[in-house]
């Protein structure tokens, strides 16, 4: 099993920046797909950012030029830097992994920005 925990959720102003990390539980070299996802009030869980072995990346066109998905193999760690960050970027920000076809899940981490 994999176990997924993110951190880096606060509070900034609009404009700012957060740079959210999930920790996996184990090595993410073997993980087919680790992505972001995020939910805000009122709204269905969306995609934000995805790295895709073997595919490349791929970004929701609400924050393209803006996130930047990124992972660290040795320290079995995947990244959201979030720039420009706007008022519609507040939601509860998901770290997701998929092995074997199956989902793993975070528990979340909150980030609301103020405008």
């Amino acid at each position: 099993q994999v176990q997924l925990v993110e951190s880096g959720g606060g509070l900034v102003q609009a404009g700012g920046s957060l740079r959210l990390s999930c920790v996996a539980s184990g090595s993410i070299f073997s993980l087919n797909v680790m992505a972001w996802y995020r939910q805000a009030p009122g709204h269905q869980r969306e995609m934000v950012a995805q790295i895709v072995r073997g595919l490349g990346i791929d970004y929701a066109d609400s924050v393209k030029g803006r996130f930047a998905i990124s992972r660290d193999n040795a320290k079995n760690t995947l990244f959201l830097q979030m720039n420009s960050l706007k008022p519609e970027d507040t939601a509860v920000y998901y770290c997701h992994a998929s092995r074997d076809r199956v989902d793993y899940w975070g528990e979340g981490t909150r980030v609301t920005v103020s405008s």
